[in-house]
């Protein structure tokens, strides 16, 4: 017999552990929700990860785990890091972790408010519903069900509970990796958020979408200097003038149809199920046939350069002699230099750029006894499903863990109604996700992490 058939085995005879398991998951992520951990980029006025960080620490203290409790160089910004030793002490150790940060959310959107937590509709409603209160509190589950059970592991499990991820990991991952790298010792591979949610195709038929890259993040400052004036009178140098110009020409800018491995293998692996076809001559408009989903896979196919604030003057009667403007820029793996030059083109000598956030690419490949562990625990649970790899749009704690050389996936597994805009969910109004999805995300962890 295997020993997927002897895990298999083990949990049909541990059903009713494995219940209460999906029924914690479901309480804890109600319960994280209804604490607010608003991340507004700015210390004075976010509300801190600190009682959701004590909160996941007593959970885990509940069931015997040592945990560290850190808050990293800012008050308030909490981080919780506990090991569970496994079989094999020789074997690298598989990192689990999530954010415990949310963006802000304005209450008058929403149809419950967004810090209720409500249990309603089939669905956990908030924010961090789905980034990512959902995976934390799968993670506690599991944690909590392994402790209390003497379950063993085949390998050390390191589960991290991060703070500022929502502003650029500088008070979480980032810190730890740079200040207390011990923490993670041993550690090879990693998973977390984005990946491994169902998309369906046709006629019932899901796949899931596991993440194997995501874009560079890079935050660009643009500057430009033109002559102070009156602004009665006629200026050829005005700053604001020729900021605006080279703003709105990188506004309206597509850069050029770059095709990473991840995302030939998903669109391979649609045009499989679906018989959709993606040629690159008309690939936009092919992505588009994919619905909600075209949000995020269109997003991945070139590098994007999107003007997010301007910044110029202090009277309107006055022509200021700089204006700035801040652009949030994502990069394809391997394209930076090349995207360089392009920016440099398009704005012209005028304008003098600085990077003042640059957080690389993350790339793995869509293989090894790690990706059989992650398609063996879907198959298990939802039979004929298709798994595929992708490549996210966004960045995630896998910036700072890469330092480590910690190979990153994101693998949150949840199976979504077939009417669901997901990824209209991520930082959006009515924020949810499923109670049953929740409930198949802890059955395909536990079976997961026990083959892992």
């Amino acid at each position: 017999m295997t020993e997927q058939h002897e895990a298999g085995r083990a949990a049909a005879h541990d059903q009713p552990a494995l219940t209460l398991a999906q029924d914690e998951a479901i309480t804890m992520a109600s319960d994280l929700i209804r604490i607010d951990t608003t991340n507004t980029g700015s210390n004075e006025t976010s509300a801190g990860e600190r009682l959701a960080a004590e909160y996941v620490a007593e959970k885990l203290a509940e069931v015997g785990y040592e945990t560290t409790y850190l808050e990293s160089g800012a008050p308030g910004r909490g981080n919780v890091v506990a090991r569970l030793p496994g079989a094999d002490p020789s074997r690298g150790a598989l990192l689990v972790h999530g954010h415990l940060d949310v963006v802000p959310a304005d209450a008058s959107e929403w149809s419950v408010h967004p810090f209720s937590g409500a249990v309603q509709d089939g669905y956990v409603w908030g924010r961090g519903a789905v980034d990512m209160k959902d995976m934390v509190a799968m993670m506690l589950a599991i944690a909590r069900r392994f402790k209390r059970d003497g379950i063993v592991p085949p390998r050390d499990l390191i589960f991290a509970f991060f703070a500022d991820e929502e502003a650029g990991s500088f008070f979480g991952s980032h810190w730890l990796v740079d200040n207390r790298p011990d923490l993670f010792e041993g550690a090879t591979e990693a998973i977390s958020e984005v990946g491994g949610f169902s998309v369906t195709l046709k006629d019932n038929v899901r796949a899931y979408a596991i993440e194997t890259a995501e874009k560079g993040i890079a935050w660009m400052k643009l500057r430009v200097r033109g002559t102070a004036g009156h602004g009665s009178m006629i200026h050829q140098d005005n700053a604001v003038t020729k900021l605006t110009a080279a703003v709105s020409r990188l506004g309206q800018h597509r850069f050029p149809i770059v095709l990473n491995d991840s995302v030939r293998e998903f669109l391979a692996g649609i045009s499989e199920l679906t018989g959709l076809e993606f040629p690159e001559d008309d690939l936009d408009g092919s992505i588009a046939k994919l619905g909600g989903l075209a949000r995020m896979v269109g997003a991945t196919i070139r590098d994007t350069a999107n003007p997010t604030m301007l910044d110029a003057g202090y009277k309107a009667n006055v022509i200021p002699s700089v204006a700035e403007a801040t652009v949030d820029c994502r990069v394809l793996p391997g394209r930076l230099a090349a995207f360089e030059r392009e920016l440099d083109e398009l704005l012209g000598p005028d304008v003098e750029r600085e990077w003042i956030a640059n957080q690389p690419p993350v790339e793995t490949t869509f293989d090894g006894a790690l990706v059989d562990a992650m398609s063996a625990s879907l198959f298990a649970e939802d039979p004929g499903s298709k798994v595929l790899p992708y490549m996210l749009s966004g960045g995630t704690d896998a910036k700072a863990l890469q330092k480590l050389g910690i190979r990153c996936f994101g693998f949150t597994p949840l199976q979504l109604p077939a009417d669901l805009d997901f990824s209209a969910l991520f930082h959006g109004v009515d924020e949810r996700v499923p109670v049953d999805g929740l409930r198949f995300g802890v059955r395909v962890l536990d079976r997961f992490l026990r083959n892992s």
